[in-house]
């Protein structure tokens, strides 16, 4: 009888908890099933000839892979063009989240272990930028790397002459993705390493550790899930990014993906195969999100 009157409770608590969270699950499925479905609609639809605009076709029996093989061909063909844009969208990211991730790990540990009583502080700063819009961070940063600006000046009375950043240079592109998306990792890294007990950091020094082995051995292991993390959440906004190239470039060397997408998406005849790389760009960024979800199921059951 006990055990069915706890049985009896446990039902009733979590029929609360579903019926709490059923708002905002049915809002997140139709804010994310409903666009998407419509972007796969047109991706698989037609071309209106006449008109040069895409045409949706909801009905998945009519759908159409001609936008498909275009996409496909623009990436692999002879004549391809969009195959050096995403190796180059790639390499950008990789570097600018390694970039990101020797710059944010150190700032984070510094906060989490010794800031001490100015930890407050700190925490301010870190999320200060937050409270600035990307795109005013960007306008910054083109007064900062300007022919005429601070960066340049800086560098004639070093003796160096001027350097053309926002030319379309790589460099420029890069590091204004690690100043664009680093708060990001640097606030997660700190949130995970802050929780790891200061007792085990205790116990690697009775053992004998001195303070880098103890770093290599105990903090490193214990703040792999926070860097997973960190790395996820600057990774995936990278791949689709277009505003930073668009503000820092402009220049069709540095184009990225996303610059692609928004230039089909904004061509009369070519929406479709905008589409198409749209939903490309979404398996590829589920890749890591499934791989995170396991890695962190993983971790909670050992």
């Amino acid at each position: 009888m006990p055990n069915k009157w706890n049985t009896n409770r446990w039902n009733r608590g979590n029929a609360f908890w579903v019926a709490l969270a059923a708002p905002g699950i049915v809002w997140l499925l139709v804010l994310f099933i409903v666009p998407v479905y419509a972007v796969l609609a047109i991706a698989m639809g037609k071309l209106d000839q006449l008109l040069e605009s895409p045409v949706a076709v909801w009905n998945p029996f009519d759908w159409s892979s001609s936008a498909v093989i275009d996409v496909w061909r623009d990436i692999v063909g002879s004549s391809s063009f969009a195959g050096p844009i995403i190796l180059r969208t790639l390499a950008y990211t990789a570097i600018a989240s390694l970039l990101c991730l020797l710059v944010g790990y150190p700032a984070a540990y510094f906060v989490a272990r010794f800031a001490g009583r100015r930890k407050a502080l700190f925490l301010v700063l870190l999320i200060a930028p937050f409270w600035i819009s990307y795109m005013m961070r960007m306008l910054a940063w083109i007064d900062l790397l300007s022919t005429g600006g601070y960066v340049n000046k800086a560098l004639g009375w070093a003796g160096i002459s001027p350097v053309n950043w926002l030319g379309g240079e790589s460099v420029t592109v890069v590091l204004g993705l690690v100043y664009g998306y680093i708060p990001y990792l640097i606030i997660v890294l700190y949130a995970g390493l802050d929780r790891i007990d200061p007792a085990l950091l205790e116990a690697g020094r009775d053992l004998g550790l001195g303070r880098f082995r103890t770093f290599i051995h105990v903090t490193l292991p214990l703040s792999r899930q926070p860097i997973l993390t960190g790395l996820l959440i600057t990774v995936l906004p990278m791949l689709g990014d277009y505003y930073t190239n668009q503000m820092l470039s402009g220049a069709a060397s540095t184009s990225m993906i996303g610059n692609l997408i928004q230039g089909q998406l904004g061509t009369p005849g070519l929406e479709g195969q905008g589409a198409v790389l749209s939903l490309m760009l979404l398996i590829v960024l589920l890749i890591p999100m499934v791989y995170y979800v396991l890695a962190t199921n993983r971790e909670a059951n050992l």
